[in-house]
């Protein structure tokens, strides 16, 4: 979790630190006499009042969540091996993010400042000293960040890159299709301006590698590179170094404790003959809404997922001899991925899970085989994993609660968009009783200060019984696993909340 000014080149970065710890065989430079004498203590010695007549130079502490917003993308994830980050600190303009980190070895501290680079990506641009107390390293941090304030325009160009900042929200001119609906609101109401903010800060550092995403995400491909954006954001919280340059597949995931690959696909609307989108069945009772999620779901889950099979990614240097996953999210209505999760995991395993109750009301769990799936003249295998080539599938990602609306959350709770915005989150979560059979309902206000939430919160892994190369359940250890054992049975690993699925609400106050 440590910095350089040059983040994209990893020898620069690592020995960024190492030059920083040298630092510490120099003489201390002494505070002045008179720095921050205006200042007020308010917390653990480390959070600082500057006058009210200079807000832009409001030194304050956040949460190690809303730091990530503006510079996660821009961890080594291998400097996890060498300090922990403890501290995390904006100025008022947001000119300027900084963190206090704490090395391993010898116990030390250090601050790292950060600012927008030319394409407005937060990057390494100064550090402090080493220090034998937190506090200590806290107030020289802060000196720091004020002396660069005066000079920050100066100070935050990294001399490597004449591209300009990618612009997700500005309509393109050339669009050959019509904006999205779901994209317009995301782009100019208050209710999703949160959302919006978080969504400016990520894309920094999005590289076009297709050179269609920017169209795409505020057209007719707005669930799907949404999709997209949030495996970014999830991977990244997770410590991997994403490689911007792959076109196939989609993320290769460099960390700590190894690596992975990941296609995204997305189930969508069924469309006629003249591309016009056709109406989901309905259902009128319990009868036809089961023959619904028995059939007419996992046929829709089984068309992308099938032909990203057929794509045989696991040949391309990029993903031989490595764990590949497919990453899926269903929009083939609204708010289908609130409701298709057990059809999915019919699909993939070929078993659905009856629950009874033993004389002892001791839960039960029956498993029943699948062999295919029916609509009307349609007819497809059950057991997506049983498929010829599927081995060469480590595990398939679903996330129900990856839409807009966690984008919102997370850009709420993080303090972004407008004050105005309130949200209440309803759902269904993990009972984690051994013996229950339902999930427990919950509701939210995401605005409450305790309300937390993460990127990966909800994330569904699936495990490929018969995968040549399976996917080690550390790499991804705030999701949920799911094995499925000889007898049918499934074996899940689940954290201590989480949610399977849930609805956000917006209030504007004022309004």
């Amino acid at each position: 979790m440590i910095f350089d000014k040059s983040a994209l080149n990893t020898e620069v970065f690592m020995g960024g630190i190492m030059a920083g710890k040298r630092s510490r065989l120099k003489k201390r430079i002494k505070l002045l006499e008179h720095r921050l004498s205006q200042l007020l203590s308010i917390e653990n010695g480390c959070k600082k009042d500057i006058p009210k007549n200079s807000d832009r130079y409001l030194v304050r502490e956040i949460s190690r969540s809303r730091f990530n917003a503006f510079a996660a993308y821009c961890r080594d994830p291998r400097t996890l091996f060498m300090a922990a980050e403890v501290r995390w600190y904006q100025v008022e303009s947001e000119k300027i993010v900084a963190a206090v980190i704490q090395d391993f070895e010898d116990g030390n501290f250090h601050g790292i400042v950060f600012a927008p680079d030319e394409r407005d990506r937060f990057r390494w641009i100064n550090a402090t000293d080493w220090y034998g107390s937190i506090d200590e390293a806290c107030e020289n941090l802060k000196s720091l960040i004020i002396k660069l304030l005066p000079k920050i325009e100066d100070e935050r160009k990294q001399g490597d890159s004449s591209k300009r900042a990618v612009d997700f929200f500005t309509p393109l001119s050339n669009a050959k299709k019509p904006l999205h609906p779901f994209f317009k609101r995301l782009a100019y109401e208050d209710g999703h301006s949160p959302a919006r903010s978080i969504i400016e800060l990520m894309m920094r550092w999005h590289e076009d590698v297709d050179g269609n995403f920017v169209e795409q995400f505020q057209t007719d491909g707005f669930d799907a590179r949404t999709w997209e954006l949030y495996l970014f954001a999830a991977f990244t919280e997770g410590g991997y170094i994403i490689d911007p340059r792959s076109k196939v597949p989609d993320f290769i995931c460099q960390g700590v404790e190894g690596e992975f690959c990941i296609e995204a696909t997305t189930v969508n609307p069924s469309l006629d003959k003249k591309g016009n989108i056709v109406p989901p069945p309905s259902s009128s009772n319990e009868k036809e809404m089961k023959d619904i999620l028995n059939n007419y779901v996992p046929i829709k889950f089984a068309g992308p997922l099938t032909t990203k099979l057929g794509k045989k990614y696991w040949n391309d240097p990029n993903v031989t001899g490595k764990p590949f996953l497919l990453a899926i999210q269903d929009f083939h209505a609204p708010l289908s991925m609130t409701y298709s999760r057990e059809a999915l995991v019919t699909y993939l395993y070929g078993y659905k899970h009856r629950a009874e109750r033993d004389k002892d009301n001791n839960l039960q769990i029956v498993p029943i085989s699948v062999k295919n799936h029916q609509w009307g003249s349609k007819v497809i295998d059950s057991g997506f994993f049983k498929l010829k080539n599927s081995e060469n599938i480590s595990a398939v990602i679903f996330n129900a609660s990856a839409t807009i609306s966690k984008f919102n959350r997370m850009g709420v709770m993080n303090g972004f968009g407008s004050n105005r915005v309130r949200l209440v989150r309803e759902g269904l979560v993990t009972d984690l009783d051994s013996n229950a059979s339902k999930p427990l309902p919950f509701r939210q206000k995401v605005n409450s200060p305790t309300y937390k939430e993460s990127w990966m919160e909800g994330m569904d892994v699936f495990h490929n019984p018969l995968a040549k190369h399976p996917l080690d359940q550390a790499l991804l250890p705030n999701a949920a696993h799911h094995r499925l054992l000889e007898d049918g049975q499934i074996e899940s690993t689940i954290p201590v909340w989480h949610p399977v699925s849930s609805l956000t609400s917006i209030f504007i106050v004022g309004d």
